[in-house]
């Protein structure tokens, strides 16, 4: 610590005082969360998650409970590419704000998981001196909500503004303040409040009134903004003791194939720090090609399946992204075929 006298023999030129320099620490968190092996079974829901994390898309897991949905959801954060520089800064600074990173910068990639009775404001953000909420602490990371329907449909629907836009304008009487909130949704949810609605093993003891109320809870917009969706279905109980471990082979092969997909990504946007989930769709056309074959099956599909023009230009990035994780150039009927599985 420099005192008075030092200071005066300093500035008369004396004796000089080194510079200071502050040294930061880096927060690296162990890896304590579950990887695709420990998932029994459920393959469709593990590629589904592969192509989101490659691709920063938003994901839904419906099914009953207990097949391994909350599990999945959390394998998700360690097959995600590590931060960028400039997503380092951006992140640590966000975490500043609320004393989270006091002097740290933070090197991994966030994962937020907010009960669904925390209010709207510490989820979306706000207060009397406004900060961020978990949804910009989530931001280049996860914000994973557990049974969605759960949340109060206030929050949901202070939800599809950021979803769309990536950040969030908290408004004041003297002025607003705007975070930034470039986050993946990772969702999950029952089919009904009993959970077994649909289930082959347990009999649903929901009303059709209920069940339609409460998967009612989640208005149509929002699920417009999410680009995968998939059931999780139970595995059977007599497999699960015969089920073997793969000494994470599965989880290593995925962080390979991701990688390949991303350095594909970053060399098409000459940016490391833009997602396929977040193009506009005048790129979606110039970066995802369509031949005659696939537009005429993404057209026939749109068609059946009512979708939106969000929607219809989430399917090819998706399919643009499963493109590029089978490390092929151009968007094939295949790929488009597969995209479509995962709408709801």
């Amino acid at each position: 610590m420099t005192c008075i006298k030092q200071l005066f023999l300093h500035l008369k030129g004396e004796l000089l005082i080194d510079p200071y320099t502050k040294t930061f620490s880096t927060i690296i968190s162990p890896v304590t969360s579950p990887v695709l092996d420990d998932v029994y079974g459920q393959e469709q829901a593990k590629r589904a998650l592969i192509i989101a994390a490659a691709g920063h898309h938003n994901i839904l897991l419906t099914g009953s409970p207990g097949p391994g949905k909350t599990m999945l959801a959390k394998a998700l954060l360690n097959l995600l590419p590590a931060l960028s520089s400039a997503e380092q800064v951006a992140t640590t600074k966000l975490h500043s704000l609320v004393g989270e990173a006091d002097g740290e910068i933070i090197s991994q990639r966030a994962f937020r998981s907010p009960h669904h009775t925390a209010s709207r404001v510490s989820i979306i953000g706000g207060g009397n001196r406004p900060k961020p909420g978990e949804i910009s602490l989530a931001h280049m990371g996860v914000l994973f909500l557990d049974e969605l329907p759960e949340y109060p449909r206030s929050t949901l629907k202070a939800l599809r503004q950021p979803l769309e836009d990536k950040k969030i304008i908290v408004s004041r009487a003297n002025g607003h303040v705007t975070f930034p909130a470039d986050f993946m949704l990772v969702a999950t949810m029952n089919p009904c409040p009993c959970g077994y609605y649909g289930d082959s093993s347990k009999e649903c003891s929901c009303t059709s009134t209920q069940i339609l109320a409460y998967q009612k809870r989640l208005s149509g917009p929002l699920l417009d903004r999410i680009d995968l969706v998939v059931h999780v279905s139970r595995i059977p109980n007599e497999t699960l003791l015969n089920m073997k471990s793969l000494n994470n082979l599965q989880h290593l092969h995925a962080i390979d194939i991701i990688k390949t997909a991303v350095d594909a990504q970053r060399i098409r946007y000459k940016s490391s720090d833009k997602y396929n989930a977040s193009i506009a769709s005048n790129e979606t056309v110039k970066h995802a090609p369509l031949g005659d074959d696939a537009k005429k099956l993404l057209t026939q599909a749109a068609e059946r399946l009512a979708l939106s023009a969000r929607s219809y230009f989430k399917v090819i990035k998706v399919a643009r992204k499963i493109a590029d994780l089978a490390g092929e150039k151009d968007v094939s009927v295949a790929h488009i075929s597969e995209a479509l599985q995962y709408r709801s």
